[in-house]
C-alpha cells in the first residue's frame, strides 16, 4: 500500500507559476513510476505528466510540454510538478498517482494508488 498526499494548490493569476508536491509513504517509493493527472469540472481525468521510478525518464501531455516539469526526490519520497505560464484552462483538481510498472505512462487505469487531489484555480 502506498499513501499519497498532494499539496501546493491554490488560486493564481494567468501567467503565474505554481509548484505541486506529492508526499508518499508506505511501500518503497523508488519502485514506483509516478504520474500527475488533473480533472476539471464535468470532464474526464486527464494525463499531465509522469516520471519513471528512477527519475531518468519523463513523459508529458502535449499541451503541458514546455510549461510543466515533473521531478522526484527518492530520498525524500516526493514527486513535484512545476507549472509555469498557467492558463485558465489549467484550472482543475490535480492528482498524483503511483504505478508499480516503474516506467512512465499516461494510462490512468493502470495506476495503482491515488492521492486525494489538490485544487488549482487560474484566474484570467
Amino acid at each position: 500500500q502506498v499513501q499519497l498526499v498532494e499539496s501546493g494548490g491554490g488560486f493564481v493569476q494567468a501567467g503565474d507559476s505554481l509548484r505541486l508536491s506529492c508526499a508518499a509513504s508506505g511501500r518503497t517509493f523508488s519502485n514506483y513510476a509516478m504520474g500527475w493527472f488533473r480533472q476539471a469540472p464535468g470532464k474526464e481525468r486527464e494525463f499531465v505528466a509522469a516520471i519513471s521510478a528512477s527519475g531518468g525518464t519523463t513523459s508529458y501531455a502535449d499541451s503541458m510540454k514546455g510549461r510543466f516539469t515533473i521531478s522526484r526526490d527518492n530520498a525524500k519520497n516526493m514527486v513535484s510538478l512545476q507549472m509555469n505560464s498557467l492558463k485558465p484552462e489549467d484550472t482543475a483538481v490535480y492528482y498524483c498517482a503511483a504505478d508499480r510498472s516503474r516506467s512512465p505512462h499516461s494510462s490512468r487505469w493502470l495506476y495503482d494508488y491515488w492521492g486525494q487531489g489538490t485544487q488549482v484555480t487560474v484566474s484570467s
